[in-house]
């Protein structure tokens, strides 16, 4: 395992996730604007003190017709022309890896302060138009034919797997769901939190929850968001030199796992077949995170923003982590581990079922909850006394997959 420098975050924006851009009469460059101005206002930076800039973006070019996203951020903000800026696509895993790019330059010595933000409009087509864009991000030609929805299909098929391989019960997804939506309602820029969720929601009645594909309900479903967020990373090098004018608190990148799977769903199914862990290239990038950060046991974090694009994907990760043995996130789940006020809070914002999941916008999202939670500024649903948080992003059925540790400090 390679050594880290230390990279921190010292502020950043979300967007009210609830919002409805093109009814506002806005577009992409009204969001990228937003985004990267109330980051930069957040964290107290002047952009002239911008060296880089990364942009996360996954389905531009479908929704709204708009690639090159990179360069839209100088047309917008001006004083921004001439920083060097890249667009970066891995589907639900874009703002993980352009985490990782805006991480690399610091690292590697090239610049000193970083603009990382995540933008994504998708609310302005119908839902089965949506769905069509957002299933280039399988293997085109070679999984999900025939499916109108291909990624409830998809995750419906890890679900099948879960339950052939451990057993799966049905009331534990339904309960992550229950979960995240109550965790929303004290989030203020949380799609749905304002939404009446009454009990049914969250059950197996087809009139309120009713299937989309095979086991995936309505509710097992995360929500299609138009929102942003942005981070302002900054080196270890700047931060010592800057200390003094920081206007806000600060926070540390403490470790890092990034790792790559094939497209194809069956293909990695077919490889674990033998092993402990449904994806071992997740459990792997979780090892690698906590390695850097010099963490031994899971229960050293005080929560976890995980990816649950769909209620199995955060019944997978509680194995994945380590908070139950392979297969047996159930009983996690039964004994109240992952609520906000239990042992390991999982989702405390909501989560993308929560929250809401402007794809190019999430995995910034995470990491910028989790800057807030050990920061002690996530108002509505703070951690209490929380000082190391986790967080887990991943694109398709995992292809692409980062996990990160957030630190008060940059010391195990």
């Amino acid at each position: 395992m390679t050594t880290q420098q230390p990279v921190w975050i010292i502020g950043g924006y979300q967007s009210d996730f609830a919002r409805n851009i093109t009814k506002e009469s806005l577009d992409i460059s009204d969001l990228v604007k937003e985004t990267a101005t109330g980051s930069l206002s957040a964290a107290g930076i002047a952009a002239e003190q911008v060296d880089v800039i990364h942009v996360a973006n996954a389905m531009g070019e479908f929704y709204v017709k708009q690639g090159h996203l990179g360069a839209m951020v100088a047309g917008v903000v001006p004083s921004l022309s001439g920083v060097p800026a890249t667009r970066h696509e891995a589907a639900c895993a874009s703002g993980g890896v352009a985490v990782m790019a805006g991480m690399t330059d610091l690292e590697s010595g090239r610049y000193d302060v970083a603009l990382v933000l995540g933008v994504e409009i998708e609310r302005n087509v119908p839902g089965y138009v949506g769905a069509g864009y957002l299933a280039s991000a399988s293997w085109v030609g070679r999984e999900g034919e025939g499916q109108d929805y291909v990624w409830p299909f998809t995750f419906s098929r890890i679900t099948e797997e879960y339950d052939r391989r451990y057993g799966l019960q049905d009331r534990h997804l339904r309960l992550i769901a229950s979960q995240n939506i109550a965790h929303a309602k004290t989030n203020p820029k949380a799609q749905t939190r304002g939404w009446i969720t009454p009990s049914e929601c969250f059950t197996d009645d087809d009139m309120v929850n009713p299937t989309i594909v095979g086991r995936v309900r309505r509710y097992d479903c995360s929500q299609v968001t138009d929102g942003g967020a942005g981070i302002l990373l900054v080196s270890d090098r700047w931060l010592r030199r800057n200390a003094d004018g920081i206007r806000g608190p600060v926070a540390c990148i403490a470790g890092w796992g990034h790792r790559s799977a094939t497209l194809h769903l069956q293909d990695k199914l077919d490889a674990s077949a033998d092993g402990e862990y449904v994806f071992p290239h997740v459990r792997e990038a979780i090892h690698d995170a906590f390695s850097r950060a010099g963490i031994d046991d899971v229960f050293e974090l005080d929560g976890i923003e995980t990816h649950d694009c769909f209620t199995v994907s955060q019944y997978l990760a509680i194995d994945h982590f380590g908070i139950a043995k392979p297969g047996r996130s159930g009983e996690v789940l039964d004994n109240g581990i992952t609520r906000r006020d239990g042992e390991l809070p999982i989702n405390p914002s909501g989560g993308l079922i929560g929250v809401g999941h402007p794809v190019g916008a999430t995995g910034i999202r995470m990491m910028l909850d989790g800057y807030l939670q050990v920061t002690h500024q996530a108002k509505g649903y703070q951690v209490q006394g929380a000082r190391r948080f986790g967080t887990l992003n991943f694109g398709g059925s995992t292809a692409t997959v980062v996990c990160t540790v957030i630190s008060q400090t940059a010391g195990a």
